[in-house]
């Protein structure tokens, strides 16, 4: 734990939370700054600032923890779709640099806005991006 993170403090129980899930690895809790009625954030107990400095079988757990919250955000909502979002540096949008997984409940018409304009890129550039990325993956 990070003595100067809130995060660490909120997954670890130092402040008083809703907490709606927990085990050895995370906690989830009630956004207090919500996007929507029923947001939730994952949080790990151990301070990680991003998907970077993730350790694997942190990794491997987030995930399955996302699932489970998301299916019961939508029971108790009612909710037509839910986003799973994470954010990694700030040019991503992370103010809090601790690894969190947001589960916003979504409904038909909402305002919440999380889009992108989709860019067209020349085939011959995706194909050599794509070849570059394989080749970090593989180092």
């Amino acid at each position: 734990m990070k003595d100067d993170c809130i995060f660490c403090k909120l997954a670890n129980g130092i402040f008083e939370t809703n907490v709606v899930y927990e085990d050895d690895t995370f906690t989830a809790i009630m956004d207090v700054a919500p996007a929507a009625k029923g947001h939730v954030i994952i949080l790990p107990k151990e301070h990680v600032a991003n998907i970077f400095e993730l350790p694997d079988e942190i990794a491997s757990k987030a995930l399955i923890v996302a699932r489970k919250v998301a299916a019961a955000v939508k029971e108790v909502t009612g909710c037509d779709g839910v986003n799973i979002l994470q954010n990694n540096g700030e040019a991503a949008g992370q103010t809090v640099f601790h690894y969190h997984i947001h589960v916003i409940p979504r409904f038909k018409d909402d305002s919440i806005s999380i889009t992108w304009k989709q860019n067209e890129v020349d085939g011959e550039e995706l194909k050599n991006m794509a070849t570059k990325i394989v080749q970090a993956i593989n180092k």
